[in-house]
């Protein structure tokens, strides 16, 4: 028999591995050090690493490690991610499809281990985005990046998760 407290337990820990890709997937619409005329996701091909916090609503904290590769195609308007991600206590795999056009950045999550998604939507503008998540979460998330480092914020108010902050290194 399942407890109460394990499923409310693992819904945080779904919540919370799905912002925390999504986070993550709001990575690959972020402009690097490219001219404005030329798409951001072309500075983000590549493999990414890097760790972070997790703040419940409890006000408990959690460090993240992550990896990303992102895959651009040949035009740099397309983008695909594999993301996965490990705290102490749960691990999650994210899979994604973005587009960037006129500013404007659009795509689709699904993290595969708990079967969940949605979708992206948000504008580019220099070294910074602003996308809202929406589906089986709801966050807002601010992305920056600088040369071969990149920073996500995230703030999910209504769910256990209320903030995420990530940092990622290239290579």
């Amino acid at each position: 028999m399942v407890s109460t407290s394990n499923i409310l337990k693992n819904k945080a820990k779904s919540v919370l591995a799905a912002t925390a890709g999504a986070a993550l997937l709001a990575l690959a619409a972020t402009p690097g050090q490219v001219e404005a005329s030329s798409s951001p996701f072309t500075a983000l091909s590549g493999n990414w690493s890097g760790a972070g916090t997790i703040t419940m609503a409890s006000g408990a904290k959690e460090r993240i490690r992550c990896r990303a590769a992102y895959n651009v195609d040949g035009s740099g308007s397309n983008l695909g991610l594999l993301l996965r991600c490990a705290s102490d206590s749960f691990k999650f795999e994210l899979q994604s499809n973005v587009a960037h056009s006129n500013g404007q950045v659009t795509g689709n999550w699904a993290e595969l281990t708990r079967r969940v998604g949605g979708n992206i939507e948000g504008q580019a503008r220099g070294g910074r985005i602003q996308v809202r998540v929406s589906g089986t979460i709801s966050a807002m998330l601010a992305v920056n990046t600088n040369a071969n480092k990149q920073s996500i914020s995230i703030e999910a108010p209504g769910s256990e998760m209320s903030a995420v902050a990530i940092s990622l290194n290239r290579g």
